[in-house]
């Protein structure tokens, strides 16, 4: 029987302070719940139908409930449940600079300044899971990853991208070694169908409405920009898919490394 204390429990965490106080995030539906299981992260709680089949052994420690579709209908956040609600433990991801360096050396690195929209964020993760980008740096100001909206939009991706969030994002760059180049998309920046790109570095994507920030602006080391091919009055590219184009025209100029 499902509990109302758990049901608000569950509610709860659709906000940032109780997730946070709780240490805690909900995925939804058997492909995000199952990448997460597959990924090794810690569930605290599962809620599922009967029609779900778990993927792995959960451990005894792990409270399993076995739920019909109306009652998992009202624990859900969703307004169409898949069969499965995972109550998940909250990943301490931690970098420093040093790692950061080591990685940008060898990868490519995603960095968001203050992207904020959790539609976009989520479809940012997802599309660097498709493009093999393993680590995304966000400015303190970017939505937060567990946001219940932003990990179903990942469809399972968040299992497979480390996300770290960092206090200053420009003092993070600041800090790399000089042969680490710092990429950034901008209005004023050199078509990047023309510019040389590297196998390595650090991507910035800005803010939806402002860009990247002055700070951080300081911290590039090549200035990027999508070409507009027509004569019409939109002024930018969603951020979502500008990274999605920018990462695909990093990984076609370097698809033989």
């Amino acid at each position: 029987m499902l509990s109302k204390p758990k049901i608000k429990f569950i509610h709860s965490l659709e906000q940032k302070k109780f997730r946070r106080q709780e240490n805690a995030f909900v995925a939804e539906g058997h492909k995000c719940v199952g990448d997460l299981l597959v990924a090794g992260f810690r569930p605290k709680l599962i809620l599922a139908t009967n029609e779900w089949q778990c993927p792995i052994r959960l451990a005894e420690s792990v409270e399993m409930l076995t739920v019909t579709d109306e009652e998992l209908s009202r624990a859900s956040l969703l307004q169409h449940p898949q069969q499965v609600l995972g109550v998940f433990e909250i990943p301490g991801n931690v970098l420093s600079p040093t790692a950061l360096a080591d990685i940008s050396a060898q990868e490519l690195v995603l960095a968001l300044d203050s992207v904020q929209d959790p539609g976009n964020l989520g479809t940012i993760i997802r599309t660097a899971d498709w493009f093999g980008i393993k680590t995304i740096v966000c400015s303190s100001g970017t939505a937060d990853a567990y946001n219940p909206k932003v990990v179903q939009a990942t469809m399972g991706s968040i299992a497979r991208v480390n996300i770290i969030y960092v206090d200053s994002l420009a003092d993070t760059l600041a800090s790399l070694p000089s042969s680490v180049p710092v990429y950034g998309a901008l209005l004023d920046g050199n078509d990047i169908y023309s510019a040389p790109l590297t196998h390595n570095g650090i991507i910035v994507m800005g803010n939806e409405g402002n860009g990247i920030s002055a700070p951080v602006r300081e911290c590039l080391t090549h200035r990027i920009l999508i070409p507009r091919y027509s004569n019409g009055e939109a002024e930018s590219l969603n951020v979502s898919i500008a990274t999605a184009i920018i990462l695909s025209e990093f990984r076609r100029r370097n698809s033989a490394l």
